[in-house]
């Protein structure tokens, strides 16, 4: 069983350093957040927890407080199933105790697990899209690409948040399944395709299978599939148009206004 605590003390903060840098081997001097930085947003009020099976620490996760009554999870990494979700849902309890309504995180809109998971599994919903908002990342899961981001704002009381978090079942029916789908963009043998959509009101937006084996194994279609999600999902929610769901594990659902 994942028990998930705050973490205060350096030793404590040293484990969750070594952990990320076991996930995302980045290079010298280029974490996402320092241990001193952990310290100092855990002594401010900040968010810090790790997740531990045991004395194993499996996970961890630093936010820290936003405009707008938000909680911002900056990073969140995992190395066991189920911590990740068990983070988030201590996040969720934490920010209700201090009144917040609401926590957010960007993610890599091409991996389609995280897609899944943050949309379909938690209910957050992409409220912005935000191209290389990191800039160019050279650790090993994103080898070298441009850090095309989803902000995600998570509604906490929202009924098809809380009952997921009290894993009660919710009813939440799979967007992409009404007919009048239309594939904006589509994978076809490995590759982006775009279409027209014409005057459809609900359109699908495809991402790649396993875009960090692409990146290893054919950059130039790992960087065709970033460019492609970036002119058509990016540019739908640039143009006001809302994203509803995350459809068959595949395909960003968009309902356009």
């Amino acid at each position: 069983m994942i028990e998930v605590r705050e973490l205060r003390e350096m030793v404590e903060l040293e484990r969750v350093d070594a952990l990320f840098d076991d996930i995302w081997h980045f290079g010298p001097g280029a974490p996402p957040i320092t241990i001193e930085l952990m310290r100092a947003l855990s002594h401010a009020g900040g968010y810090v927890a790790g997740a531990f099976d045991g004395d194993v620490l499996v996970g961890g996760s630093v936010g820290f407080l936003a405009a707008d009554r938000t909680l911002h999870s900056h990073v969140t990494g995992a190395t066991r199933r189920g911590a990740g979700l068990d983070l988030k849902l201590h996040q969720r309890r934490w920010a209700l105790e201090r009144g917040l309504e609401r926590v957010t995180w960007t993610y890599d809109p091409l991996v389609r697990r995280n897609a899944h998971f943050n949309l379909a599994k938690l209910g957050a919903r992409p409220v912005e899209y935000l191209p290389c908002f990191y800039g160019i990342l050279d650790d090993a899961i994103n080898q070298g690409d441009e850090s095309d981001r989803l902000l995600a704002s998570w509604p906490l009381t929202a009924p098809h948040v809380e009952a997921p978090a009290r894993r009660e079942p919710y009813d939440l029916p799979d967007p992409g399944d009404a007919g009048d789908a239309v594939v904006a963009l589509a994978d076809e043998g490995g590759r982006p395709v775009a279409a027209p959509v014409g005057d459809a009101r609900r359109v699908l937006v495809a991402v790649p299978g396993d875009v960090e084996g692409l990146r290893r194994s054919d950059p130039g279609a790992a960087k065709a599939w970033r460019h492609a999600v970036r002119d058509v999902l990016g540019g739908l929610m640039a143009e006001g148009h809302a994203v509803t769901g995350f459809s068959g594990k595949r395909y960003y659902v968009v309902e356009r206004a």
